[in-house]
């Protein structure tokens, strides 16, 4: 255990409560508690800013064996509210790491509880669905921190993209990065470069750094606008493409960048969408969206491709989906879940637009959906 005497509790909206040991920064968050069967990427999902508002539980039995390094940080800061784990690994080993996990997390105020029995939460939330909950390191009364939980809104009906996309326009130059064994990032015969210097605006709603490195990858020249960029913003760099990112919350909220998405959609420019980048051109289309259960979030989620029948295993982050019932007629399916049988991708039948729900750059399969990022550049050759 971080530290015996060191105590940190969660308690969940219901009264459900796990106590255990701090191995995080002194401190007490209220968010969303969910978990991810990820059996490795730890560092990767808590930087992932999808995750903003959210507890996240890991169902992995040991995390921080590999500590924290500078190249696997999917932004510049931790978005998680809080961390769950059921054993935390006091001593970390591997030789790009530059600081432990318990460090990292302190460093930047995360709190974070080790020693419950994550099987028993996981259960909880699989059997209940995704709770709002406290973990505090201060306060640990079940009433007090029940109320708490009670007050905090969840995530439905919440914009998080201001709290997590950049502040002004950039360039982002970065492809995969080399070091001395071989090559870290996301290369594969599907995502070579087969474009050169296509202008690509790429709509931060908290988009990953791996999924700007794919786009560089294919041969793209990427600019990053933030969230509140308006259609006058993005037509100035006058693009080849739009890209719409991944982020957090729900995307019914996102009222702004629906808006931009359905005047982008009248310039007939190639669009792709992934995550809530999906959900928020479902919407600007017509379709509606959901909430899950408990969301899917995990390494291992298969995806079926319906155009060629094959299988994608893949690598997911929401707690919303879109709606089958009612979508467009505009709107083509082309990806369903095998776990579940949601909408997984889609396509305009009359124009270069489409996305997905999956997460095509964090090469679980290792590589199944990275010719996601080909069939971009394609659209604009």
């Amino acid at each position: 255990m971080a530290n015996d005497s060191a105590r940190a509790v969660l308690v969940l909206e219901d009264g459900t409560r796990f106590d255990g040991f701090s191995f995080g920064a002194n401190i007490e968050q209220v968010g969303e508690v969910c978990f991810n069967s990820s059996m490795t990427g730890y560092q990767e999902i808590v930087t992932d800013p999808s995750y903003a508002g959210q507890i996240v539980t890991m169902t992995a039995p040991q995390i921080g064996n590999v500590g924290v390094n500078p190249e696997d940080m999917e932004s510049e800061r931790p978005h998680v509210r809080g961390f769950v784990v059921k054993e935390y690994a006091r001593r970390h080993s591997n030789w790009r790491a530059v600081e432990s996990l318990s460090a990292f997390l302190i460093r930047f105020g995360i709190p974070a509880i080790e020693g419950i029995d994550t099987r028993r939460l996981v259960n909880h939330l699989r059997e209940h669905g995704a709770r709002r909950g406290v973990l505090s390191t201060q306060d640990f009364d079940t009433a007090s921190l029940r109320v708490k939980a009670l007050a905090w809104p969840g995530l439905t009906g919440m914009n998080l993209t201001p709290e997590v996309t950049c502040a002004t326009q950039h360039s982002w130059h970065e492809g995969a990065i080399p070091w001395k064994k071989g090559i870290w990032g996301p290369v594969s015969p599907d995502s070579a470069p087969i474009v050169s210097g296509k202008r690509v605006v790429a709509l931060d709603f908290g988009v990953k750094r791996n999924i700007l490195r794919g786009l560089v990858g294919v041969g793209c020249a990427v600019t990053v606008l933030p969230a509140h960029a308006t259609l006058e913003e993005i037509l100035a760099l006058r693009p080849d493409g739009v890209f719409l990112s991944n982020g957090p919350g729900d995307p019914e909220a996102v009222h702004h960048a629906i808006a931009v998405i359905r005047q982008l959609l009248h310039h007939e420019l190639p669009i792709f969408g992934i995550c809530l980048g999906h959900q928020m051109l479902c919407l600007a289309l017509g379709a509606k969206t959901r909430k899950l259960k408990f969301g899917h979030r995990g390494g291992n989620h298969p995806v079926q491709n319906l155009k060629t029948g094959q299988v994608e295993v893949t690598s997911q982050n929401h707690g919303f989906v879109v709606e089958p019932d009612g979508l467009p007629k505009e709107l083509e399916v082309t990806h369903l879940s095998l776990f579940d049988g949601t909408v997984e991708g889609v396509r305009l039948r009359s124009a270069p637009v489409f996305s997905v729900q999956y997460h095509p750059e964090a090469s679980p399969g290792p590589h199944d959906a990275h010719y996601l990022f080909r069939q971009f550049a394609e659209l604009m050759v």
